[in-house]
């Protein structure tokens, strides 16, 4: 057992070599003794201790399912201090980390590494924030996916607290606390048992007892279903308010985990040629309208259209790209009403992807223009979003082109986690400022001219919070909203209102993960269709800051085919406290 590994942050900066990793893992498979465990969970407890064995035995079948899996891990932190004047804690610095998270032997994660960092250890995508002298290291949340390496029932108390629906999955609700002399690092808080299986599902707590000169911190972890009878990690809050160490002093921060890419493999396979045929030649015809060479120009544009698909092919291959999905659509129908009324007819045609990550940055590869989720979640309105787009769209206009040495294949053969190495599409300084002369030029004439003034409220709050949230104003593959002390879109500020944060009813920026639900199994994308919410006090407005997690859990049905799966049952709204 790997006690020690469960750490979350120490007093000394903690640097590892990378390794490379370039094989997919395959899709986890049911041993016959695995198949037999589950089809004996089917059949109902009829006691608590069922329960709880039952338990017991589906953490020891997640563990070795998480064996099989890869997926990427991405942490969000942010400190805190309380604002007296909002009357709420506010962000005073961020810390962020992505990599692949790793369980084959124990816990362990590859991070992606930086250009600006990589002779600081590759294990760290940027230079760790120094937090009272204490360090975060990004091991330390990812095993948070982790309720125990060694989750047995003699190690610990349980006791039944209630029944209780999370989403429309019902749960059993037990307190667990490690026994007496059962070991460090033990889980020791709350956990939800689904009643079907008798997966955990949620776990709310801690690990206990603290080791010395470190200290565990509380989190809330949840997983969903992502496929018939598999339970996976997903998403992980974590908050501290009043940990006291050194000198009296206190942390404070809040902290979101989220985890997606487990079947990166199909991913890989283009589903055309799953199952490979090969035609007689004699019918085989040419389909075009002529057979011709191209022409220079269209040459040209097919080897820039090369270097286009390579990049994406291979970002979405890692997981950092969603596949094409609805939120691609609405992106692509506010870059249409521009160009429709500008009059532009561009070939090939423009199309729009999601970049799955937190920083706030968009950029252009060819012409596929790329925003992040985090940038789709915190932009407030639909003339905030055409704002962004059509910088980037200014850019194509203009024909600032993407390094066609891209377009050799052998240009993507690199291990997933030197991607920001490897991988840059950020404009010069020249460039940026031309395409925000021509993207209000653009803007001029879209139906999107009288309502910018909240665009530029957006921008000014960016510039107010940018001072604190570095990492998360941060580019890792293209622009940042800020470049050194230039805002992008400026111009936009100066008719857009006074900024102040002291105002409920103005809203500049929206908190993250409010806008984009992510599958973490195929990551397909989703926009979260909820009810507004009135807000009532400023400190509820949490423009950019991080927030906790209440997914709405449902359970994935197998049907025969031709038949259609039964609709879940009505119960009653879940009593979760909030």
């Amino acid at each position: 057992m790997l006690r020690s590994r469960f750490v979350l942050f120490t007093l000394s900066l903690v640097c590892c070599a990378s390794s490379l990793f370039a094989q997919t893992p395959p899709e986890p498979q049911l041993s016959t003794r695995d198949a037999a465990a589950t089809q004996q969970a089917a059949a109902a407890a009829s006691s608590f201790d069922q329960v709880v064995d039952r338990a017991v035995e589906r953490e020891h079948f997640f563990m070795a399912q998480m064996k099989q899996l890869h997926p990427l891990v991405e942490t969000y932190l942010q400190n805190l201090k309380e604002d007296k004047d909002l009357g709420a804690p506010v962000p005073t610095s961020d810390v962020y980390f992505l990599g692949r998270l790793d369980m084959s032997e124990g816990t362990d994660d590859r991070t992606f590494t930086s250009p600006t960092t990589a002779g600081l250890g590759k294990r760290m995508l940027s230079k760790l924030s120094d937090v009272y002298s204490m360090k975060f290291l990004p091991l330390g949340f990812a095993q948070m996916v982790v309720l125990d390496q060694d989750f047995q029932r003699r190690y610990y108390d349980f006791t039944f607290v209630r029944r209780e629906f999370l989403g429309e999955v019902r749960c059993v609700v037990m307190d667990v606390a490690p026994k007496k002399d059962s070991g460090k690092g033990r889980f020791l808080g709350r956990i939800w048992i689904e009643d079907q299986d008798y997966n955990i599902v949620r776990f709310n707590g801690t690990y206990y007892p603290h080791p010395r000169a470190s200290y565990y911190l509380h989190f809330d972890s949840w997983r969903q279903n992502l496929r018939p009878g598999v339970w996976l990690p997903s998403l992980i809050y974590s908050e501290e308010s009043d940990l006291k160490y050194r000198l009296g002093q206190t942390l404070h921060y809040k902290a979101q985990t989220r985890l997606w890419g487990y079947n990166l493999k199909d991913l890989r396979r283009n589903s055309e040629f799953t199952e490979i045929t090969v035609d007689a030649p004699q019918s085989v015809h040419d389909q075009s309208q002529k057979a011709q060479d191209a022409t220079p120009i269209e040459a040209q544009r097919a080897w820039e259209r090369q270097a286009e698909i390579n990049v994406i092919d291979r970002l979405q291959q890692i997981g950092l790209i969603a596949p094409e999905g609805e939120i691609d659509k609405v992106l692509q129908t506010v870059v249409n009403n521009v160009m429709v009324t500008n009059n532009l007819d561009i070939q090939p045609e423009i199309k729009c992807r999601v970049l799955l990550t937190t920083p706030l940055e968009s950029f252009t590869i060819g012409h596929t223009i790329v925003m992040s989720r985090g940038m789709i979640d915190v932009l407030p309105d639909e003339a905030a979003l055409a704002m962004i787009l059509t910088h980037e769209l200014a850019h194509i206009v203009l024909g600032h082109h993407l390094n066609t040495k891209l377009a050799f294949n052998d240009r993507m053969f690199f291990p997933d986690e030197r991607t920001f190495e490897r991988m840059d599409f950020a404009r010069d300084r020249g460039e940026e400022e031309a395409a925000d002369k021509k993207a209000i030029e653009l803007l001029n004439n879209s139906p999107y001219k009288d309502k910018l003034s909240n665009a530029g409220l957006f921008l000014k709050a960016v510039q107010a919070r940018a001072p604190q949230l570095k990492n998360l104003i941060r580019a890792h593959l293209g622009d940042s909203l800020l470049n050194g002390n230039a805002t992008r879109m400026s111009s936009l500020m100066t008719a857009s209102p006074q900024f102040d944060p002291k105002k409920a009813d103005q809203v500049a920026a929206l908190p993250l993960g409010g806008r984009v639900k992510v599958d973490p199994w195929n990551n397909q994308l989703e926009l979260i269709k909820t009810k507004p919410v009135a807000i009532t006090t400023a400190a509820e407005k949490m423009p950019f800051e991080v927030t906790p997690f209440f997914p709405f859990l449902t359970r994935l049905v197998t049907t025969a085919p031709g038949k259609t799966a039964p609709a879940p049952e009505k119960t009653e709204a879940a009593p979760t406290g909030q």
